[in-house]
């Protein structure tokens, strides 16, 4: 199997140098929307990168659920292998990527846990099979079988949904934009680069070299 010409021309749009002078998490949320609708399931996915505790970087897909005040919020169980990487060091990285549109967020910044009663009115909106999965899996634990795990779905059938709380170690994480790149898709592989660096409560913009 080759992959040598595996490529593509990238021609849907550009990023001006207009774009500097734009508040940078108002631009995310029209490019997020705009991805949003051109119905694509799971538009708000992104990759989130943690380090643990000796230095090993990990990576895995989450769900955007909310942006308020330049902060990126996901959930998720506090015990998870994410959750014991943010514990020792707070940091993550969010990479969202839009092939569609030829276009790439990264973001970094500091990471720290939401208030709890945000997280129970959360969990509290989601549909009961996904709140008793929540409940049922010790998320990165390991486990014995499929079968075990199933039963420990099954187990809480005869729990009434209204009766079904948020488990105390699962809930919700709030990434502060500190630093966020918007790459745009350009012809010859001269595409755009933008970063925004937060400092002292203002934004520093650069354009970077592809």
């Amino acid at each position: 199997m080759s992959l040598h010409d595996d490529r593509k021309e990238y021609r849907a749009n550009s990023l001006s140098d207009e774009a500097k002078s734009a508040d940078p998490v108002a631009l995310f949320s029209e490019w997020l929307e705009s991805y949003r609708q051109t119905g694509v399931a799971d538009a708000t996915a992104f990759a989130l990168s943690t380090v643990s505790s000796d230095g090993h970087p990990d990576a895995r897909i989450v769900l955007l659920k909310a942006l308020e005040q330049g902060r990126m919020q996901f959930f998720t169980h506090y015990t998870s292998k994410k959750g014991r990487d943010l514990a020792a060091n707070p940091f993550a990285h969010a990479l969202f990527f839009w092939p569609s549109q030829e276009r790439q967020v990264r973001v970094f910044g500091p990471v720290s846990r939401v208030d709890s009663a945000w997280s129970t009115e959360y969990f509290n909106s989601r549909p009961a099979e996904s709140r008793r999965g929540a409940i049922a899996s010790d998320q990165s634990a390991p486990i014995e079988s499929r079968a075990a795990l199933d039963g420990q779905f099954q187990a809480l059938q005869a729990t009434p949904d209204a009766a079904l709380q948020r488990p105390e170690g699962w809930g919700g994480y709030a990434l502060e934009i500190q630093r966020i790149e918007f790459w745009q898709g350009r012809p010859s592989r001269m595409h755009d680069r933008l970063v925004f660096t937060k400092q002292d409560a203002a934004w520093h913009v650069q354009r970077l070299q592809p």
